[in-house]
């Protein structure tokens, strides 16, 4: 029986199996970047999505297929980690899914979409509800290719459609690590208010926009404690994970920041106890995200 299955980024696999492993959820089968287990769902911050209710469904035909997933709803997601043939023929018999680019801050959408996969030619595993309304857990945008100085921006973006939640015109934000200034220009262009801090140069055109205020000092040198209070704190900063827990956890404790959205970057093995800590944290969300590398977002919204 699979009662629940979780989709790894590509070559994010081993960190999923292993964060399944410590919450104690088994893994008996991977399908290409499928989990496959038979305990009950469970947040995995390593899955781009994860499917709550999956059942498999025996499908002799291309029709039999369509037709079993249109008894249970409209609209389904296909992952094709094999079979790619019969499962392209049964998407065409489905309602077309456009899973087209969102042109930021355009809101992820909000029709019911659910999954499924062919784990041979003649069986379906089909779950009718999942985590993330995107394709496979996979945000993309109309992306800006003259604007940023860097593609960081992408993983901004993302965080703030996931949580569904933006800065906006006259919101205070402070932005760690703030070089070259890919998060400054998705915030200045949001219209807030950004403190960008970093010892290491600013592109010039992110320092000229509006709002944008330049500060070449350590993001660890800022006491929360006499630090004027801010909507926003973001960090992109890079450290080990247990040097931006501890920033993190100076900021709450000092209420200094009523949102926080921060990049948590490993370098070697991924630190799994860094993980747990941040997603411990009372009101914290964790999760990677189709742009994250070998990182993990961590947020905490007011």
């Amino acid at each position: 029986m699979i009662a629940s299955a979780y989709l790894a980024a590509e070559g994010f696999e081993a960190e999923l199996a292993e964060e399944l492993r410590r919450a104690r959820r088994r893994v008996t089968a991977w399908h290409g970047r499928l989990a496959l287990s038979p305990d009950p769902p469970a947040h995995a911050a390593w899955a781009l999505e994860c499917w709550t209710a999956p059942a498999e469904i025996a499908v002799p035909s291309v029709k039999a297929g369509a037709d079993a997933l249109r008894a249970i709803q409209r609209n389904w997601a296909c992952y094709a980690a094999a079979h790619h043939r019969r499962s392209t023929l049964i998407t065409e018999r489905l309602p077309p899914v456009k899973a087209r680019p969102l042109a930021f801050p355009e809101p992820a959408p909000t029709g019911h979409l659910g999954a499924w996969t062919l784990l041979a030619p003649d069986r379906m595993l089909a779950s009718p509800t999942k985590t993330s309304p995107f394709v496979n857990g996979e945000v993309a945008f109309v992306e800006d290719k003259e604007g940023p100085p860097s593609r960081a921006y992408l993983k901004l973006w993302e965080a703030l459609t996931r949580l569904g939640r933006y800065p906006g015109p006259g919101d205070r934000c402070l932005d760690l690590g703030a070089a070259p200034g890919g998060w400054t220009w998705v915030l200045a262009r949001l219209g807030a208010q950004v403190a960008a801090v970093d010892k290491a140069a600013m592109d010039p055109g992110v320092a000229a926009m509006r709002g944008v205020t330049v500060r070449a000092e350590s993001a660890f040198g800022l006491d929360p404690r006499t630090e004027p209070k801010v909507d926003w704190l973001f960090s992109d900063v890079i450290c080990y994970p247990a040097r931006l827990l501890a920033l993190v956890r100076r900021w709450i404790e000092a209420d200094a920041a009523r949102n926080l959205v921060c990049t948590i970057k490993f370098q070697g093995e991924t630190d799994h106890e860094a993980a747990e800590a941040f997603a411990a944290i009372p009101g914290a969300v964790v999760f990677h995200s189709a742009h994250n590398k070998h990182e993990l977002t961590f947020a905490r919204l007011g």
